[in-house]
């Protein structure tokens, strides 16, 4: 594979979706290469079928390991048809959360073990890791204020979750960053919006300086 693979990951709130959504045209500004954007849970037909499944508030008597193999599904399926295509024909595949996310939030919040979840996930992406994470960070207090303002009382089943769950999650990011300190890098997301896309697009530029011109 040829292509470089970057995800974004961050608690609810942390607004890398939008952060994403403003990085994409600076990116493709700065590049050759066909740069390609997905979304876990989902990204791919079987996978967003899947989404619905684990999101629906109407299935709040789900067992949590069962929460934890769906998405370890729904990542299989995205990655055979949508992230490893990208990386074979040399592009830059950006993903909105990738298996950082599983161990964070059943790992650490559902409490089932940040190992058993990594390694369930182990077998669905056989070795296909990124190579940046970009971890955007807010106080779970932070985030969880942020979606009650803009969801408007319209949250998924995670995030309806209590603030305990929301401050294991945090815990979890937090030890994923110090023990893959070289491909997870923190951006401080409590900062202007503008100052959050600046920090994220130069760690790219500069992570990848032969893919993209601003990181010469």
């Amino acid at each position: 594979m040829s292509g470089i693979f970057i995800s974004f990951e961050g608690p609810d709130g942390a607004g890398k979706t939008t952060a994403l959504n403003s990085l994409l045209p600076l990116l493709k500004e700065e590049t050759s290469k066909e740069v390609v954007v997905s979304r876990e849970p989902g990204g791919s037909p079987i996978s967003e079928k899947i989404r619905k499944i684990i999101l629906s508030i109407h299935d709040q008597d789900m067992d949590d390991r069962t929460e934890a193999l769906l998405y370890a599904a729904a990542r299989r399926q995205h990655l055979v048809d949508v992230i490893l295509p990208a990386l074979n024909e040399d592009k830059v595949m950006i993903s909105d959360r990738f298996v950082d996310s599983s161990i964070a939030y059943q790992g650490g919040g559902r409490q089932i073990g940040t190992k058993e979840v990594a390694e369930i996930n182990d077998f669905a992406i056989n070795g296909t890791i990124p190579d940046l994470t970009i971890y955007f960070d807010v106080t779970p207090e932070v985030g969880i204020a942020r979606i009650r303002k803009d969801h408007e009382g319209a949250m998924d089943r995670l995030e309806q979750e209590k603030i305990d769950f929301h401050k294991r999650v945090h815990e979890t990011y937090q030890k994923l960053i110090k023990e893959n300190s070289d491909r997870i890098i923190r951006v401080d997301a409590e900062q202007k919006p503008e100052k959050v896309v600046s920090d994220a697009l130069d760690i790219i530029l500069k992570r990848f300086p032969k893919t993209f011109n601003g990181g010469k």
